[in-house]
């Protein structure tokens, strides 16, 4: 029996390594949000039927062992919760300890969470050891998931008090150098606006924008403390929002002169449930600024300009729909923007680069506008817009196929812009369209709807769809369902590139819509 308990405790150590491992890199993948990594978990036991099984087995056994130690059998009771656990260990199935594409990173915070995890798995296990016996030991493992989400909480707060010190630097550098700081939030097309911004305005300042997507409060610290020097005159902040609260608290420490807003998506359902608190959450940066940029095309935003509005603000107003009465509309379809300013209304072309967004333009020109930059020096800077890697980025394949990598991230409204991009390509060369997607996520509700819709559209583009991965398959296989084309699936993406090359030859296009990191089943 004491062989049997050591044997427990060697193989409950053992799973217990491989769910620091695997959950700490969800946890990191997930921003160290606490519950998305019981989330991530679930969906792994919905997704793939073998998790299910195996999942239940586990239970099973656990229940089995607890029920052997209230009769007695302590023999059976002790092999039954070895088998517990080493059924345990292997959950869920397909989630690798490593990963593929998105390898844990062993960064400073990495290595207190995981102490603390360890720490934390140790307690619980032996906590329910004392009031279970052996199967206490495959408790804790099947729990690892739900014990991880519980140690973020005092982490965070930890890490927060932690990197404090970044922040304080960070407003001292600001208060120094004194830039125009201009903060751009969004549910889309947040980066690609502030690289618009950065090329539109260093025609007339020295200009500094966040590197990548550092938008929340240690990124933008970062980003301060590392970028910004004497003689910077703007500073582009984007701010992202997981929750309301968080753009307050970033508008606070980083107040903007000037506060842009893209536009209220459907990118956040799943973490605020509704638009309305996404629209709250995203309007918080607008309350510490003096000028606002936002577009009029949303119900939304044309609330917000009016309450903006009525606090005294300067508000300048874009849109997308020709006619409208805005200071900036953008005509995607006459590639021409119209500018209404102090020195009369100029309309000036404008090239949207790939498969861009028409209204990052129009924010940019706001923003611009903002800062009483001149229509002359605006213009020619509008025909030489950079574009944003795997935001809608055209490539060529050695093979002649045309690529389309839109694989940063995705959204409803993103994807359609993207799908209709591409097809009108594959339309041009006359070659066969093909889409490679695991589709979108972070929709709430919505999201089996949402891809639904999206398959369905690229059905009826004459499009091939090829699904990655079983998060949206489901979706995705009922949306292109009858389709002249049959759609494809793979596991991996991998496993889909060449598949893609073939189908689509020299003369046809390719989109990759999306590209879930494989911690996602």
């Amino acid at each position: 029996m004491t062989a049997l308990i050591i044997v427990t405790l060697i193989v409950g150590v053992a799973a217990g390594a491989l769910a620091v491992l695997r959950w700490l890199r969800v946890a990191q993948r997930e921003h160290y949000i606490a519950g998305w990594v019981s989330r991530i978990g679930a969906l792994w036991v919905v997704r793939r039927p073998v998790n299910a099984i195996v999942a239940s087995l586990a239970v099973l056994l656990v229940a089995a062992a607890v029920l052997l130690v209230l009769t007695g059998a302590g023999l059976a009771s002790a092999i039954t919760s070895i088998l517990a656990v080493v059924t345990a260990a292997f959950l869920p199935v397909g989630l690798g300890v490593r990963g593929r594409s998105t390898p844990l990173n062993w960064t400073q915070r990495a290595r207190r969470l995981a102490a603390a995890y360890a720490v934390a798995l140790l307690a619980v296990g032996a906590l329910l050891w004392w009031l279970v016996g052996l199967p206490g030991v495959a408790l804790t493992v099947l729990l690892a998931p739900v014990i991880m989400d519980g140690v973020l909480v005092p982490m965070n707060a930890l890490e927060k008090r932690l990197s404090h010190k970044y922040l304080v630097s960070a407003r001292k550098r600001l208060g120094q150098v004194r830039p125009t700081v201009v903060a751009i939030t969004g549910s889309y097309g947040k980066t690609s606006t502030k690289g618009y911004v950065a090329h539109v305005l260093a025609g007339a300042f020295s200009v500094v924008a966040s590197p990548a997507s550092f938008n929340n409060l240690m990124g933008l610290s970062r980003a301060v403390n590392d970028r910004v020097v004497p003689g910077t005159e703007v500073f582009v902040a984007e701010m992202g929002v997981y929750g309301p609260g968080e753009i307050r608290e970033l508008s606070e420490s980083f107040p903007p002169d000037v506060a842009a807003i893209t536009t209220i998506g459907e990118a956040h359902l799943a973490r605020m449930k509704t638009k309305e608190t996404i629209a709250r959450a995203k309007g918080e940066i607008t309350e510490r600024a003096k000028t606002v940029v936002l577009p009029v095309d949303e119900p939304e935003l044309r609330a917000l300009v009016e309450r903006c509005r009525t606090e005294g603000k300067r508000v300048v107003t874009v849109s997308t729909v020709p006619g409208t009465d805005a200071d900036v509309v953008v005509d995607a379809a006459a590639s021409v923007v119209t500018i209404r300013s102090a020195e009369g209304t100029t309309t000036v072309p404008v090239e949207i680069p790939g498969t861009g967004h028409a209204v990052n333009i129009a924010v940019t020109v706001g923003i611009a506008l903002a800062l009483d930059v001149d229509v002359s020096a605006i213009a020619p800077r509008l025909t030489a817009l950079p574009g944003s890697q795997h935001r809608a980025e055209v490539q060529k394949a050695p093979n002649g196929t045309l690529i389309i990598d839109d694989t940063y991230n995705s959204n409803p409204v993103g994807s359609e812009r993207a799908l209709e991009g591409a097809a009108a390509l594959a339309g041009e060369r006359g070659g066969q369209l093909v889409v490679v997607t695991p589709g979108m996520v972070e929709l709430g509700s919505v999201q089996f709807e949402r891809n639904r819709a999206f398959a369905a559209s690229v059905t009826a583009r004459g499009g091939r769809l090829l699904i990655v991965g079983r998060t949206n398959r489901a979706a995705l296989l009922a949306g292109s369902a009858g389709a002249e084309l049959p759609s494809l699936v793979f596991d991996r993406r991998e496993d889909a590139v060449q598949v893609a090359l073939d189908q689509a030859a020299d003369r046809g296009v390719i989109l990759y819509e999306n590209d879930l990191p494989d911690h996602y089943p």
